[in-house]
């Protein structure tokens, strides 16, 4: 089966608007969880990670106007064209698909400010995939990756079976979310957010942190110049345990991850990067399902500290900064941990560092019993 390579990426977050300003900021321990009266709530002063709106309304007005379009849209294809326009990627190429996950879409178009600015079927994800699609040219149907909070990292795993198939050249997944009333007030009800900046593996984690963002990863079945990684494998699981309590055994997490590695010897992961929301049954199932199939010693980090849950984006954007650790020998530190708070010992990364890295596991799970693992490696010389 061919290799499938990374070629370009973008991230929009509330830390920068390209993958190196998110990196640096990320580097440099800077979180963009911050204080809001955004989104009222009975607890008062909500934490969240929310992308500087009149920089991307700046961002966008180069290619359309924002007027037309909602939050969710353009930061869609702010992110595509970020990823695009300087890699010589022919969005118009019958042989280029475009792949979208989020996990909410518009939704905040089904009340408050926003409900009578733009069309009723706006509000379904169909219609804002055909809007970016239509931006671009791309002459292919759109694919919706929409799956909880699995979404992004399996739209990357699609990409890389559709690649696999040879049915398209190259695969372009971005994926989004914006934070709203609706979200907020949903994890609210399910007492899932931390009054404070989220804590993944944390003793004294309380719950997650909401953020919003996109991220773009640019996948092909050609090894170009700009090919650093590869995605080797991929697989997801349900364990069908409850609507929104994860596995208490980490039964569908562990399977993905055994379907995931293979041959590939669990001892050569360099660093797990994990879901890590910073709830309580989230973080401890992960840690049980860790130390069911992988040794104990290898590193293990999460950034949602730095960049809060983006949801539908989560996947493709923790991805990309996985990939990009691997290209600088970088492991990032998990912003907020201090103390070990999981029943299975973790190695969770306390300080970023320089060390030499080569794979990395990606692991993301969510509401319903979802999951879905990836494993990235370097490209090796040929």
């Amino acid at each position: 089966m061919p290799e499938v390579y990374k070629i370009s990426d973008n991230i929009i977050t509330s830390l920068g608007f390209d993958t190196s300003e998110n990196f640096r900021n990320i580097v440099s321990g800077n979180s963009g969880i911050k204080a809001t009266n955004r989104f009222p709530l009975p607890t008062g002063t909500e934490y969240v990670s929310l992308v500087d709106a009149e920089r991307l309304r700046g961002t966008v007005s180069l290619f359309i106007n924002p007027d037309e379009y909602t939050p969710l849209e353009q930061m869609l294809i702010a992110s595509v064209h970020s990823a695009v326009d300087h890699h010589d990627i022919d969005m118009c190429s019958p042989g280029t698909l475009l792949v979208i996950s989020s996990v909410k879409g518009n939704i905040d178009l089904i009340s408050g400010k926003s409900v009578n600015l733009f069309p009723p079927d706006r509000v379904h994800l169909w219609r804002s995939a055909e809007i970016v699609r239509s931006h671009f040219n791309n002459p292919n149907k759109p694919v919706i990756i929409s799956s909880a909070c699995i979404s992004g990292t399996l739209a990357l795993m699609y990409a890389y079976r559709v690649l696999q198939t040879g049915a398209y050249k190259t695969v372009v997944v971005t994926g989004g979310d914006v934070v709203g009333q609706f979200v907020v007030s949903g994890f609210n009800c399910l007492m899932a957010i931390d009054p404070e900046p989220c804590r993944p593996f944390d003793r004294d984690r309380k719950g997650l942190s909401l953020g919003e963002g996109a991220g773009t990863m640019v996948l092909s079945s050609q090894k170009v110049d700009k090919s650093s990684v590869s995605i080797k494998s991929g697989a997801s699981t349900n364990d069908a345990n409850h609507i929104s309590g994860p596995s208490r055994t980490g039964e569908g997490l562990y399977n993905s991850i055994i379907n995931t590695l293979g041959d590939f010897s669990a001892s050569n992961i360099s660093f797990i990067n994990a879901h890590g929301t910073g709830t309580l049954y989230n973080d401890e199932m992960e840690s049980i399902a860790f130390s069911r199939c992988m040794p104990e010693e290898i590193p293990v980090n999460s950034f949602k500290g730095y960049l809060g849950h983006t949801l539908g984006a989560a996947g493709v954007i923790e991805s990309i900064l996985s990939c990009r650790s691997l290209e600088e020998n970088i492991l990032i530190g998990s912003y907020g941990y201090l103390n070990q708070g999981t029943s299975k010992p973790l190695n969770v990364v306390t300080a970023t560092k320089q060390v030499q890295l080569s794979s990395c596991l990606k692991t993301s799970s969510g509401f319903g019993g979802t999951n879905a693992t990836i494993l990235i490696t370097k490209c090796t010389d040929e």
